[in-house]
Parts: structure tokens; C-alpha cells; sequence
């Protein structure tokens, strides 16, 4: 029996490392860390400086995957709009896109961030990231790491907090939608417009825990994803 892959993109200035050291999932499903562009084995690339250039490179990572039967796209706040974004663009290319798109921690695409951090110096950048996430970046206590790490976070935060929606058309793809019930980042309101971006139906789900809820207890999570698939079984492709 095929496991469905689950394809997960990391939030702004993390790599594949977070996902790939999470617990094995439930049988039945694979967690496949996608790695962007300036992070990890990718660290001689620069980071995207749009949009358009981190979905072209990602979709690039999808095809194989895409090609071999369902799959579901899973994406942690900026990692969400990253995965919502590439669904979109897979959709209106020739590429198959996913079964299910499952986004965490991130307000609905067109809810306004209210917020610019991008441009500040480096200690208040670092200092309002983490304010912000309630999360500290392992790698930002490093000095050596800092000076890798940094220039890809500022990217990602950038481009997240100037995000505009490349369209307003529903998907024809279920979406789950994952949140920490003490998020103070993204209240469950900026949620909700999920449910106008799909005509197969939106979920929500909440967990433990605030923004970064998913560091804390990944065993949830992936049980959440492996259930989120089942509700609908994604379907053999001919």
C-alpha cells in the first residue's frame, strides 16, 4: 500500500531539519520536509526575493512527488502562504497539485499581518521575530549560525509581510486548517477566511499551546495530519 506523502514547507528562516526530526508518522503517510532555497544543504543558494521565484523553485521539489500519485501540502505560517500559493500555482499548471492542503498557524491570505519588522536592525529584528513567535530560533543563539540564518529569516519575513494574494479563486482542494489555541499571533477570526478559498470544504483544527504549538508536541500534529487525509481518502489517480 502506498504511503500518501505529506509534503511540509518550514516557517520564515527555518529548513527541512524542523520536519525531519520529528517522530515517524502513522502508517499510511509519509512526512516529506521540502527544503527551500539559502537554508541547510541549500545554504550557497540567496534566499527567494519573491514570491514568484520561491514558488517556481518549489514547485520544481513537488513535481516527482506530484506525478507518483495523491499527496497533501502541509506549511507552517509563512510556510502556509508558501504552500497555499504553490497549490495555487501547481492547480494552473500542468502539474497535478495536491489532494489536500493543510495550513498552520497563518491568517488567511488578504488578512492584513499588521505589522513591518523586516527593516529594523538586526538586534530589534531578532528581538521582534521572537516576540512575535514566542519562539526562540536555535540557531540565532549561535553566533557563527546567526550570520547564516539571519540573512534568509529577514527574506522570509520580508516577503510574508508584504504578501498580496496572486488570486482570490477558491481551490478546488479541502483545507485543513491547524492553529495553537493561544496563537497570539493569529486569532481563530483571521482563520476563518480559509473557508472561502476552497470549494471541497475547510476544517479547523486547534492544539495545545501558542504560535509554535507544532515544536512542542509534533506526535499531535502528525496524528492530526494523518486523520486530516483519512477524513477524505485521497484518491488513486488512473
Amino acid at each position: 500500500m502506498r504511503q500518501i506523502p505529506i509534503l511540509c514547507l518550514p516557517y520564515a528562516g527555518a529548513g527541512a531539519t524542523f520536519y525531519r526530526s520529528w517522530p515517524a508518522p502513522p502508517a499510511g503517510v509519509g512526512i516529506v520536509a521540502l527544503q527551500p532555497a539559502g537554508r541547510e544543504e541549500r545554504y550557497h543558494e540567496d534566499p527567494y526575493a519573491g514570491l514568484e521565484e520561491a514558488v517556481e523553485d518549489l514547485a520544481k521539489l513537488v513535481t516527482a512527488h506530484a506525478e507518483a500519485g495523491p499527496y497533501a501540502l502541509f506549511g507552517h505560517s509563512f510556510g502556509a502562504i508558501l504552500a497555499y500559493e504553490l497549490a495555487r500555482a501547481l492547480h494552473e499548471a500542468d502539474v497535478p497539485g495536491p489532494d489536500r492542503l493543510m495550513v498552520s498557524g497563518s491568517a488567511a491570505p488578504g488578512v492584513p499581518l499588521g505589522r513591518h519588522s523586516a527593516d529594523l536592525d538586526d538586534e530589534e529584528f531578532v528581538a521582534r521575530v521572537e516576540q512575535l513567535a514566542g519562539y526562540v530560533h536555535p540557531a540565532l543563539a549561535d553566533p557563527d549560525l546567526r550570520e547564516v540564518v539571519l540573512p534568509v529569516l529577514r527574506a522570509d519575513v520580508g516577503l510574508h509581510e508584504s504578501y498580496r494574494p496572486t488570486g482570490t479563486k477558491p481551490l478546488p482542494v479541502p483545507i485543513t486548517v491547524f492553529r495553537g489555541a493561544k496563537d497570539h499571533l493569529v486569532s481563530a477570526e483571521d482563520c476563518r477566511p480559509w473557508a472561502d478559498l476552497s470549494t471541497e470544504g475547510c476544517s479547523w483544527l486547534e492544539f495545545e499551546g501558542g504560535h509554535m504549538y507544532l515544536a512542542e508536541d509534533p506526535v499531535s500534529v502528525l496524528n492530526a495530519m494523518a486523520d486530516s487525509v483519512a477524513v477524505r481518502p485521497l484518491p488513486e489517480r488512473p
